[in-house]
């Protein structure tokens, strides 16, 4: 069912229900009112009748009925009887008596002084009448024929009035709320002209309604979609070429082995060439392995995690690995307990991002040394890996995290540009931040900053 459908529908039975519920008090109210005024003329008119009789002796009865039929106040079916204490019948303005009474009746009239009760259509009342020592008792009967017949056209009235209210509210529920989502059609329209191949385009809308906001957090959509098809082409194209130069290189050798007749020694040089090449295969499809892996897996494990002893852990295999590495760790300010530089993380992960990023100070660095320096504060540790190595030009800083991203000062040394990309998602996971700052020719300083696990 259409949403437009859906609000035609609730519009329509909210206020339904509403007119029916104001028809149904105004009729209540109207049918209540209408009793009560007819009660109060029948009442009247049985005092009236009562006293003529009781008070007035030149009036008999036959006069009396004559009275009682033909004065202005007679009422429609009207029927008066007037008893004595002993419930005898005293008088009654008709000849055949139709109010159904007993003994029983007048005694609840005369212990009440006032009732009223049902007669067939008619509605009656009887009270008591006092007149020195004697207690006459009254019942008076009569059918309200012009109240009801002005009570059924009002419910007439109301019927007919909540069905063509019902049907317009029908009506007006389809078309406002057609009219109102008629935004919502244009926008669905808009949105079925784009695919993957015309990201770029937005949804273009000014109102401030929600609309606006909706076609608003579409677009950022859109943009962040856009970039990540860019960034899925820059990974395919870059991990494309990153493959194809070891793999080429693999090729020639094999080539090379397979066409000429070789020495030994040559064999041994094209052998070593091929190893270095699947060692550079391997640590590319490790690097490539990092940058997609699912760092917000449930199945990683956090912890309380030392800082100083995963930094030294990173000092240790980089030197088996690359010896000719000098690396110096050092302490900003003396841990005042154990707790100021603990954070809480994965160890294997975090181990990886120092790895990295005390590699790449190293790598870029003449000398091949980088100075680690830890430090704290209230709610972080910090850590900062220096070099003296070539720098990261100011105009790459902003784009320095981006996957496969490299200055032009570091073309000529062997890297894929991958480390840094995943060194910043793994700080991001521990709720960090990585700041760079860098000078040309002077060096690079890396600010690593974690919360500790007491606010984390």
């Amino acid at each position: 069912m259409k949403i437009q459908t859906k609000i035609a529908i609730q519009f329509s039975i909210i206020v339904a229900s509403l007119l029916s519920l104001f028809s149904w008090i105004i009729y209540q109210q109207s049918a209540s009112y209408r009793e009560e005024e007819f009660m109060e003329r029948l009442k009247n008119k049985a005092l009236t009748t009562g006293s003529f009789f009781i008070k007035v002796d030149e009036i008999d009865k036959a006069l009396l009925k004559i009275i009682d039929k033909n004065t202005l106040t007679a009422l429609h079916d009207e029927k008066i009887l007037i008893f004595s204490d002993k419930n005898e019948l005293l008088y009654s303005n008709i000849d055949d008596i139709v109010i159904d009474y007993d003994a029983a009746l007048l005694d609840r009239v005369r212990e009440a002084k006032y009732i009223e009760f049902p007669s067939g259509e008619n509605e009656s009342l009887g009270l008591v009448y006092n007149l020195g020592q004697e207690h006459y008792v009254i019942l008076a009967s009569a059918f309200d024929k012009f109240g009801r017949s002005k009570l059924k056209n009002l419910r007439e009235t109301l019927v007919v009035g909540l069905i063509i209210g019902i049907l317009i509210t029908i009506l007006l529920g389809i078309f406002f709320a057609g009219n109102a989502l008629k935004p919502v059609n244009i926008f669905i329209s808009k949105l079925s002209t784009i695919t993957a191949n015309n990201l770029r385009q937005r949804i273009e809308h000014d109102s401030k309604d929600e609309i606006g906001l909706l076609a608003a957090a579409f677009n950022n959509m859109l943009s962040r979609l856009e970039q990540s098809f860019e960034l899925q082409r820059s990974f395919v194209s870059h991990a494309s070429h990153e493959l194809r130069t070891p793999l080429a290189a693999l090729k020639s050798e094999v080539e090379i082995s397979l066409e000429e007749n070789l020495s030994i020694e040559q064999h041994r040089g094209i052998l070593q060439n091929i190893r270095q090449d699947i060692n550079r295969l391997i640590n590319l499809s490790n690097d490539l392995l990092q940058i997609v892996r699912p760092f917000k897996s449930p199945l990683i494990n956090f912890g309380e995690v030392r800082i100083d002893d995963i930094i030294f852990q990173a000092q240790d295999e980089l030197g088996l690995g690359k010896p000719e590495y000098r690396i110096t760790v050092k302490y900003a300010q003396e841990p005042e307990n154990e707790y100021s530089i603990i954070v809480f993380g994965n160890e294997a992960l975090l181990k990886t991002t120092f790895i990295n990023l005390i590699d790449n100070a190293c790598k870029y660095s003449p000398m091949q040394q980088a100075e680690v320096i830890i430090d704290f504060n209230k709610t972080h540790t910090i850590v900062t890996i220096k070099d003296e190595g070539i720098g990261i030009p100011k105009e790459d800083l902003e784009t320095i995290f981006k996957p496969f991203y490299r200055s032009k000062n570091a073309l000529n040394i062997s890297g894929f540009g991958i480390g840094l990309s995943v060194c910043n998602k793994i700080v991001e996971l521990h709720k960090g931040k990585i700041d760079i700052k860098s000078e040309l020719n002077i060096g690079t300083k890396v600010i690593v900053h974690l919360p500790n696990a007491a606010n984390n």
